[in-house]
């Protein structure tokens, strides 16, 4: 199936489900990432939930990391440029909403992305094969091709993958991982 529908179809599911359902879901996800292989790092790259775009909610996996005594690392868009800054979630940090919807924070300690072991990657729909898909700005392969090899790719996803092999680019970074309500795959 070609990106664009995959996009409409998963921002279509997303829209019809409930604040409870979301919840729940996440919650799933969050226990499902304690049962992989990905505990031993230090630093962790997190996304926070556009929340108008119905996201998984995150907030679970960072009471873990946060619980795991980890390096939580969050980032800042660059539109212009379709990149990302990365930095320290530290205590003193604070957020702003930009206008997409996306929370970052206002500054703080940069963190190179090569330190960076796991990134959880938002996205909209994914397939057996570990490809998947965002909203099309190519921000995370951006940001994966900065990362060191090893980096652990973990993708975050409310629903299964599609068992038809997504159309893929030469740019397109891969899964090793994707958390669902119901399964860890790995790749």
């Amino acid at each position: 199936m070609e990106k664009r529908k995959l996009r409409k179809k998963y921002k279509e599911l997303r829209k019809n489900l409930s604040q409870e359902a979301i919840d729940k879901k996440s919650i799933d996800i969050a226990n499902k990432a304690l049962e992989l292989d990905i505990w031993d790092y230090q630093y962790y790259h997190i996304f926070l939930p556009i929340v108008k775009q119905k996201e998984v909610d995150t907030s679970y996996i960072l009471n873990i990391l946060q619980g795991k005594d980890k390096h939580v690392v969050v980032s800042k868009s660059n539109f212009k440029t379709n990149t990302m800054n990365h930095y320290l979630l530290t205590d003193a940090t604070r957020f702003v909403v930009n206008e997409y919807g996306i929370p970052e924070p206002d500054d703080g300690i940069e963190i190179d992305s090569k330190k960076i072991d796991v990134v959880f990657i938002p996205l909209l729909a994914y397939d057996i094969k570990g490809n998947r898909i965002g909203y099309g700005k190519g921000f995370y392969d951006r940001f994966l091709s900065e990362c060191k090899k090893e980096v652990v790719k973990a993708g975050v996803s409310f629903f299964e993958p599609e068992m038809e092999e997504i159309y893929t680019d030469e740019t397109d970074i891969p899964l090793d991982y994707c958390l669902s309500t119901t399964k860890g795959y790995i790749y």
